[in-house]
């Protein structure tokens, strides 16, 4: 009975563990209890469940990160994150406790019923946030912009004609501005400066983003995958940085699946039917490949950015760079000659251009150096 392998679920909160064990077989699940979110409790734990090779633990992605999972890699226990969206759901199911959910991931997990998830490096990790900032603090700018632009508009003051937004000339105009009110004064100098220092923080974003793609861990696969056309610094980074490893991909199609930029299907008998793209998988990603794929509208061609980023790059690198120009230019107008919608067209340009990501780093051996 020593060997018996212990299943145990964790519901992990900021502060608490609730904690459940299935034993190998088909005993029923037992509840252990609620514990505290600290080394020692959880060591602890460890030491009233049993022998270290017995274990196998498993909690749902959230919030809490990846320090329970590494922690427990560290003491050399089974671990696994799983991905909350693929826990099986009963129908009708309506109670939700910290308990069951224990139990239940405890259950499952003993039948093989759940998915669990690729946990990034501590290196890819901390890049992963470094993108996610750059993103966020573009997502402000933009919403600084709006509210700029309506406070504008409400107030029925439009820039000179012929003058393009956010411009320098447009910037100057914004700079002389003047109000009658003090009222009117204050709200237009607050919305402009939040404005300012969102452009400044989203700078300093980027010049560490520019470091990392030439000097950190991740560059030497960064740099190869500017070869690209629609390929530069913040894609490149922002890439390997979601991704990880490519080496978790055996092959293309998985690859592809993963961005989520697949059709569904629904077939039955002889009936088979294609629909949207699945969206599953990485949103960051999808996103990422569908404003490269805005590039190989225009005529292929190696000039300017992409000819100073592909320098020294490798020939087997910059045949697979040319090839993805040729024919992913020639697959968005075609497209577009069957009728198709420019929007569909450009997905499924990202989705081939995925593949052409996935040829490119199974080419190189960047991933061995940061392994």
């Amino acid at each position: 009975m020593n060997d018996i392998t212990k299943y145990v679920g964790l519901d992990v909160s900021k502060e608490k563990i609730a904690v459940a064990v299935a034993e190998e077989g088909r005993s029923k699940p037992r509840y252990v209890g609620m514990i505290n979110y600290t080394v020692e409790a959880i060591r602890k734990l460890i030491k009233k469940l049993g022998e270290p090779e017995q274990l196998r633990f498993c909690y749902e992605a959230g919030p809490t990160g990846y320090g329970l999972y590494r922690l427990l890699k560290n003491m050399d226990i089974e671990c696994e994150v799983i991905a909350p969206s693929l826990i099986p759901q009963k129908p009708g199911d309506r109670v939700k406790t910290d308990r069951r959910d224990a139990i239940n991931l405890a259950t499952l997990y003993r039948a093989g019923e759940l998915t669990p998830i690729y946990v990034p490096t501590e290196d890819d990790e901390a890049l992963r946030d470094l993108v996610r900032a750059r993103e966020d603090v573009k997502e402000d700018e933009l919403r600084a912009k709006h509210r700029l632009t309506k406070f504008l508009l409400r107030s029925e003051i439009r820039p000179p004609m012929g003058t393009k937004k956010w411009t320098v000339k447009y910037w100057d105009w914004l700079d002389k501005l003047t109000f009658e009110r003090s009222a009117s004064r204050v709200a237009f100098q607050e919305y402009l400066q939040q404005l300012k220092e969102f452009q400044q923080r989203l700078k300093l974003l980027e010049k560490e983003i520019e470091e990392q793609s030439k000097e950190g861990v991740h560059a030497p696969m960064i740099q190869t995958l500017m070869a690209l056309r629609g390929v530069a610094v913040i894609t490149a980074t922002s890439l390997v940085a979601e991704i990880g490893s490519f080496k978790r991909f055996q092959n293309p199609k998985q690859f592809m699946s993963y961005t989520g930029l697949v059709p569904s299907e629904s077939s039955s008998g002889l009936s088979r039917k294609l629909g949207n793209i699945t969206k599953t998988g990485n949103r960051h990603v999808r996103r990422l490949l569908i404003e490269a794929a805005w590039s190989y509208r225009y005529q292929p061609a190696v000039k300017g950015e992409l000819k100073k980023r592909q320098k020294g790059q490798p020939t087997n690198i910059l045949a697979i760079s040319w090839e993805a120009q040729t024919r992913l230019h020639k697959k968005y107008f075609r497209l577009l000659g069957r009728g198709k919608e420019s929007g569909k067209a450009i997905t499924a340009t990202a989705r081939e251009l995925a593949g052409f990501i996935w040829a490119i780093s199974n080419e190189s051996n960047c991933e061995a150096k940061t392994n």
